[in-house]
């Protein structure tokens, strides 16, 4: 465990962020390697099955991943306040909450899978294996958010090296066990869902097993596993904003991908292959983001606001630090990144616009370093409502400059259509984080007059 509220905040915030961006990139180069593995040994049927199913299960996901950063920043104020009862109390009412809420979307989703893909127009040839892919897949939903709600709890005391162990063991079995079942013995999708399900089952053994034997003083106790109404309701009005929050962005990509498939095949393959791109450059902005959030959220539990700005301008540095290096590495291998993604047809004239796309980006990438840095900020200080603004301002004007733009500069106009709503989105938080920064400046100042000592802020 680290204790945040004391030391260098830069230390810290590197030291739990680097973790965070290696899960990330993990998780991102498993589900490529995932898809790979279900196209070549199982067939272009199988790869269309799991890609429609992937959008339904993200959205499944994202809500859990939101619902356990709301709780994380309540277990990171406890753990802050060095009050270990009270996060005890908040972890074990969001497994109740959580895992039930699981259970029965998992339920639902085995139901409603016929609705869902009539809904998804799936093509008749496929519609059996992507039923039965999808249905597997939401039995996961309940160890999935096991693993989430735990690694939040393990997070929220400073340890995000344990997580990623979990992690990076959990994708190497399943990898292991898809180029057996599949590429050994001839298996078909049915093995690829049950693996996935296996592997995330293992992850949250792994987790209770850690919390239980070595963590003893964050595992929830008897009396913690009951519900509290209260204590649910503080955190659905914490995780109910990030999880609408995280749904906002698949809606905007699926809304510009409309947009790109009007443009034609070179241009959908360049943005396809642009986006994976996209994704390996903006993921480590989110790890520095989460740090940012649990060392604001410590030091606010334990009433130390001195240290959440200087902690904020150290992630800030970091943020800008982390695009001069992958502005740089994108700019030099721009042609390479996508060139990796195509083969055949037309593949000159995709690379050529992919890479005049990133070459726009190099220099893109540092508005999203700023906004994730700020919402960082404001998800620590517990303003979730401000990071959806935030979020929504970006998304919806990102989505009208793209309809605007992409019909006359092609994917090259999605490029400056990001960047005007990264824009909007700085020109709502800055001022709003300086009007924090003064309400945090008087109240220093007057706990400070009321000690007998100036203000420190």
């Amino acid at each position: 465990m680290t204790d945040m509220t004391v030391g260098r905040p830069r230390t810290h915030l590197w030291r739990y962020a680097l973790p965070l961006l290696l899960g990330n990139w993990l998780q991102l180069s498993y589900n490529a390697a995932d898809a790979m593995i279900a196209g070549r040994f199982i067939g272009r049927d199988a790869l269309a099955a799991e890609g429609i199913a992937g959008p339904v299960m993200n959205l499944v996901i994202l809500a859990i991943t939101g619902l356990c950063i709301g709780a994380g920043i309540l277990m990171s104020e406890a753990f802050g306040a060095k009050d270990h009862d009270r996060l005890r109390r908040v972890l074990g009412n969001t497994l109740i909450l959580g895992i039930g809420m699981c259970v029965a979307a998992a339920a639902a989703g085995v139901v409603l899978a016929p609705w869902i893909m009539k809904v998804l127009s799936v093509p008749a040839q496929i519609r059996d294996i992507t039923g039965t892919y999808l249905r597997i897949t939401f039995v996961g939903a309940p160890f999935t958010f096991c693993y989430n709600a735990l690694a939040a709890g393990l997070k929220s005391a400073g340890d995000s090296k344990t997580p990623l162990k979990f992690l990076a063991f959990s994708a190497v079995v399943n990898a292991l066990l898809d180029l057996w079942f599949l590429g050994v013995m001839g298996m078909g999708i049915v093995c690829s869902a049950l693996t996935t399900v296996f592997a995330e089952a293992l992850c949250a053994a792994m987790a209770v097993w850690y919390l239980v034997r070595r963590v003893p003083e964050l595992c929830p106790r008897r009396d913690h596993w009951h519900p509290e109404w209260h204590v649910m309701g503080k955190i659905l009005a914490y995780g109910g904003p990030s999880a609408f929050q995280q749904a906002i962005q698949p809606v905007c990509k699926v809304l510009i991908q409309g947009q790109v498939n009007a443009l034609g095949i070179n241009s959908i393959a360049a943005f396809n292959a642009v986006s994976r791109a996209d994704d390996f450059a903006c993921i480590p902005e989110q790890s520095i983001s989460s740090a940012i959030s649990t060392y604001i959220a410590q030091n606010r539990g334990a009433e130390k606001p001195e240290r959440i700005r200087s902690g904020f301008r150290a992630g800030i540095g970091l943020e800008a630090g982390y695009w001069v290096l992958i502005a740089a590495v994108v700019a030099l291998l721009r042609r390479p990144l996508v060139g990796m993604f195509v083969t055949g047809e037309g593949t000159e004239e995709v690379i050529a616009l992919g890479s005049r796309y990133l070459g726009y980006m190099v220099l893109f990438y540092l508005w999203p370093a700023m906004t994730n840095g700020f919402q960082g900020f404001f998800r620590g200080m517990g303003k979730l409502y401000t990071t959806i603004v935030g979020t929504f301002l970006q998304a919806s004007i990102r989505t009208v400059f793209t309809y605007l733009l992409a019909p006359r500069m092609g994917i090259s106009g999605i490029a400056f259509a990001c960047a005007v709503g990264w824009s909007a989105m700085l020109l709502f938080e800055v001022p709003y984080y300086f009007h924090t920064c003064r309400k945090l400046g008087l109240k220093a100042r007057a706990e400070g007059e009321k000690a007998g000592c100036p203000g420190t802020w």
